[in-house]
Parts: structure tokens; C-alpha cells; sequence
């Protein structure tokens, strides 16, 4: 199934056990309030579907993995109430994740920012090939990684996450995203990367789901507070992006 969105689109496919969900939009990825909408929707369907065993997240392509946010969208918020409403769509993709009882491998081909290293974040398991490298751009950009950050927080620590937050043009490689524990695997080539995704989906199809449903629940502990706590930071992010230093930084990276 395929649910095309403004050139882009989200697509499932079920086989054998694994759900495969997968977006694509043409400007490297980003992800607009749709795609987040849609994905958030298929995370929910396949957490109920008796027979989705694992979910595989990934991006078309063999290039970079997500470029975060939609700039247009960010440059045309004009309230806070819209400008909460689209930091909400990273809210509820997040909290989607975290909910679903089957385990969450990502495939992680190329470059990963903002939002997208969040969804890397809320993946349970993720698997990456060379050149994957990272950043957070969000303090640059006149907000910061508010939504997205309770998870990568979770995900890398503390220490490592401010450091992504606070120097937020610097581009951290892919062997740093793995040494902080936000890539379980990192291969050097993609063909490397594919055929251990492939291999521990197939195992992972075939297990216990309710001992991996138990294993998640004790993976997330903690976090049962975050429909809440994420929508609040949806608010802080939706009244920074319309100050006049966002206003004029956005404009500056979309002229680029």
C-alpha cells in the first residue's frame, strides 16, 4: 500500500512476518506535517496487526536517510497554535513508535538530521551503513530539539545529546552515532547493511512475540509520561519558530 503525499509518499509492504514502512520526499527526505501524519497512522495500524512479528522503518534510496523538518512548512507558521500543531506531528510519530509492541529496526543509508535522527532515536534497533552521519540543527535554526530530544536523550544519554544540541552545525560521523549507542550496527557498505537488516528482521519474525512485546514495555519504562511531556515541548518549539531570529535563519538555510 502506498499513500502518495505532495511528490512524496508513504509505503507498507508485509511479508513473512515484517512490516516495512517507508517514506520518501523530494527534498532529501524531510518529513512534512503529512508524512509525519501518515507515519504516525501506520505505526498505530501495525502495532495492532496480529500479524506484523517486527517493523523495518526506512527512507527511499541510497542516500541521505531524512533532512529533518519541512523548511516550508516551518517558514509558513504564523501562530503558535500552527506552528504547535506541526512540532505535534513528531510528537505523535514518536509516541506511535514507542507504543507498538513489536520492535522497530531503522535502516539508516546516509545523512540523518533534526526530526530524522529523533526517529532513529525512537527505533528500537538501528542498523546504518557508512556516511551516516548526524546532526542537530534545531538551536541554529532560532529553536531547539525540544520533541525529538526526549527520545534521543533516552536513546545516547545526557552528556552526548547536549552535545548534538548545543554545537548544532557540526556534523558528528556515523562511528560517533554508534559509539553513543544511537546505531546498534554500522557497516561499511550498504550492501553490508541490508543483509544484516534482513537477517535479524527474518529471526526476529520468528520469535516469541510476547516475549518481545514484555521486552519493549521494559526497554520504554519510564516514559509513560510522554503524550504528555512531548506536546508540551510541541508548544515551547511552536512559539520559538516564530521569533524573529527563526523567522530570518530559516529563510537563510531554504535560500540556500
Amino acid at each position: 500500500m502506498i499513500t502518495e503525499i505532495h511528490n512524496g509518499y508513504v509505503k507498507v509492504e508485509k511479508r513473512n512476518g515484517v512490516t516495512t514502512i517507508e517514506f520518501y520526499h523530494p527534498q532529501g527526505n524531510s518529513l512534512p506535517s503529512k508524512i509525519l501524519d501518515e507515519l504516525a497512522k501506520e505505526f498505530h495500524f501495525a502495532g495492532h496487526d496480529e500479524d506484523t512479528k517486527v517493523i523495518v522503518l526506512r527512507s527511499a534510496g541510497d542516500r541521505g536517510f531524512c533532512g529533518g523538518a519541512s523548511f516550508d512548512e516551518l517558514a509558513a507558521v504564523k501562530t503558535e497554535e500552527e506552528g504547535f500543531q506541526f512540532f505535534s506531528g513528531f510528537a505523535h510519530v514518536i509516541n506511535a513508535m514507542r507504543k507498538c509492541p513489536q520492535f522497530i529496526l531503522v535502516r539508516v543509508q546516509g545523512k540523518c538530521v533534526g526530526g530524522g535522527v529523533g526517529l532513529v532515536a525512537a527505533s528500537d534497533y538501528a542498523i546504518a551503513a557508512a556516511g551516516a552521519e548526524i546532526r542537530l540543527s534545531e538551536l541554529a535554526l532560532g529553536f531547539g530539539p525540544f520533541v525529538v530530544g526526549a527520545a534521543i536523550e533516552k536513546k545516547i544519554g545526557n552528556s552526548a545529546f547536549s552535545q548534538l544540541a548545543i554545537d548544532s552545525t557540526l556534523w558528528r560521523n556515523a562511528d560517533w552515532a554508534r559509539k553513543k549507542g544511537l546505531y546498534a550496527e554500522l557497516h561499511d557498505s550498504i550492501d553490508g547493511m541490508d543483509e544484516s537488516l534482513l537477517r535479524l528482521s527474518g529471526n526476529l519474525a520468528r520469535f516469541n512475540p510476547r516475549a518481545m512485546a514484555e521486552m519493549k514495555k521494559m526497554f520504554w519504562k519510564g516514559t509513560e509520561n510522554w503524550d504528555q511531556l512531548l506536546l508540551e515541548r510541541a508548544t515551547i518549539s511552536g512559539r520559538l519558530v516564530l521569533s524573529e531570529y527563526s523567522r530570518q535563519a530559516i529563510a537563510k538555510f531554504k535560500n540556500k
